[in-house]
């Protein structure tokens, strides 16, 4: 464990960079072998638009990493958070139980208020308008929402009292959680049954792309799937029903472009009007 914990703490940003891509690549290569869904879109198109927006999100993180590290360098210096306030353990139940409470408020809460507050939800819906759903839409998120989801990640790393190296292993299995559960793959679904108990699978967050209420607001987790299950979010929808995109914005031009996508939160607010 030490020496895990030793190579968080000093993780080279070429290697988070290689993680990402290595995770695209393998995911892309299951997509091809063992596709969920036979879509009829131009994939490279595709993943050019949500590549836009995953290198917007890098950057994003890369500008703002200094208040990630003070957050977390300010908690170890005053003993603060839950981590600290907890007895001595195994570092093996802190790093859980960590990654655990970070789970919960840099991806599922957040996730869940951006569903209630019509504001954020103008900017989270561009994560929404994609209608092929593949690996690549993990982090098709607008500009405006990466700066929201790092501030919860700050406030996760803040409340928890979480140290630099478990902050750094927690984006990175949430990184590689968000690539697996949006892939178009198809898993036994013995396997999935048992593995949607504790993770997110790709059948799992499915439902969550799907275009009408009230599957959109359901199944919010990211890495795990307790936190939907305890607080009576999780849904389940036969894959064959599903739709994905976003009814308020159905057209091409207006979920398939980078431009039009990046106005869609300064534009007219659409409500759903179809359950």
């Amino acid at each position: 464990m030490n020496e895990i914990i030793s190579y968080f703490e000093h993780i080279p940003s070429a290697h988070r960079s290689l993680i990402l891509v290595a995770g695209i690549t393998l995911f892309w290569w299951l997509e091809k072998a063992f596709p969920m869904f036979q879509f009829q879109y131009h994939k490279w198109q595709h993943a050019g638009i949500n590549f836009f927006f995953t290198f917007t999100t890098i950057v994003i993180n890369f500008i703002l990493a200094f208040l990630l590290l003070s957050t977390s360098t300010w908690t170890e210096k005053h003993h603060f958070g839950i981590l600290n306030w907890l007895p001595e353990m195994n570092p093996i139940i802190t790093c859980i139980i960590g990654i655990l409470l970070l789970d919960f408020i840099g991806a599922y809460l957040i996730h869940y208020i951006e569903h209630k507050v019509p504001f954020l939800w103008r900017f989270h819906l561009i994560h929404h308008t994609d209608t092929w759903i593949d690996t690549t839409s993990a982090n098709r998120h607008h500009p405006g929402e990466s700066v929201l989801r790092f501030a919860f990640t700050c406030a996760g790393v803040w409340i928890v009292g979480s140290p630099m190296w478990l902050a750094f292993m927690y984006q990175t299995l949430s990184l590689v959680a968000t690539q697996f559960s949006h892939a178009n793959i198809r898993l036994p679904k013995k396997l999935d049954k048992v593995l949607c108990l504790f993770i997110v699978t790709p059948d799992m967050h499915k439902m969550h792309h799907h275009y009408l209420l009230p599957y959109t607001d359901s199944n919010y987790g990211n890495i795990f799937s307790l936190w939907d299950r305890t607080f009576g979010t999780y849904k389940s929808l036969s894959t064959d029903k599903i739709i994905f995109g976003i009814d308020t914005y159905r057209e091409a031009r207006e979920h398939n472009s980078v431009a039009s996508l990046l106005k869609i939160p300064f534009g007219k607010y659409r409500n759903s009007t179809i359950k």
